[in-house]
């Protein structure tokens, strides 16, 4: 059977991440919900790159199903926009190959955080308003990440994951007018990884916590520390990248 990439954009306002659940409202049920009734009633499954938390957008999340659809790509792509709803967009279907597999052939992944100094409410569901920050602790703090590190202190305590090693190609806030962006890009991220990351250096930033005990964290790793999260709302997935 045919496989296909799928690449989409969504406002993770309203749903409950990415990962079908069995009551709440997600990204994969909605996608999954509208490919199953173009491939007449029989169920179409879909696997993605990752998973997005409750409340995290995405501008490139990557996917890829099979299905023998009575129609091109191009027409493929429209039937599903003109069937999901208005916060779920399909950027572009292609065929590919049949081992390609969304999460396990991504080579890196690419994250935005959007940090916004002042208030303005037409952005107050996708930036965090933290204030005014430091652009030069932010880097400096930014750059101690860089190349591959355990990251066990910045994630989720989850007792099913054996390695928290991530490997981190680019990690470095951007200032634009009020707007400054952390733009992180590793080949793997631990749950809730990006939130703490750009917690703690907000809070380095604003002087709550320091350059010494943020190393301490990512030098000597351990669960259940003390550490700040950002919310999810300033969180996306800005893009996948595959051989």
């Amino acid at each position: 059977m045919p496989r296909f990439k799928l690449v989409c954009q969504y406002d993770g306002s309203n749903f409950s991440g990415w990962q079908s659940q069995k009551s709440d409202r997600t990204v994969q049920d909605e996608l999954e919900r509208v490919l199953t009734l173009l491939n007449h009633g029989d169920l179409v499954r879909i696997v993605g790159s990752g998973r997005t938390d409750a409340g995290v957008h995405a501008l490139g999340q990557v996917a890829h199903f099979n299905m023998e659809p009575d129609m091109d790509t191009c027409e493929l792509r429209d039937a599903l926009n003109g069937n999901l709803p208005e916060d779920c967009y399909v950027n572009l279907v292609e065929e590919t190959d049949p081992d390609f597999h969304a999460r396990f052939s991504a080579l890196h992944r690419d994250y935005i955080y959007r940090c916004r100094q002042d208030r303005y409410l037409l952005d107050r569901n996708t930036v965090w308003y933290t204030g005014n920050l430091d652009l030069s602790k932010l880097n400096n703090a930014a750059e101690i990440v860089v190349g591959e590190h355990d990251f066990l202190s910045f994630s989720k305590k989850n007792l099913d994951i054996e390695n928290t090693n991530c490997t981190i190609f680019q990690s470095q806030w951007q200032e634009s007018s009020k707007i400054v962006n952390y733009y992180v890009s590793a080949n793997r991220f631990l749950h809730h990884m990006v939130r703490y990351l750009v917690g703690t250096m907000v809070a380095i930033s604003r002087g709550n916590y320091t350059m010494k005990e943020f190393k301490e964290l990512l030098n000597h790793p351990k669960h259940d520390v003390q550490i700040y999260r950002a919310p999810a709302y300033g969180l996306a997935l800005d893009h996948v990248s595959y051989e």
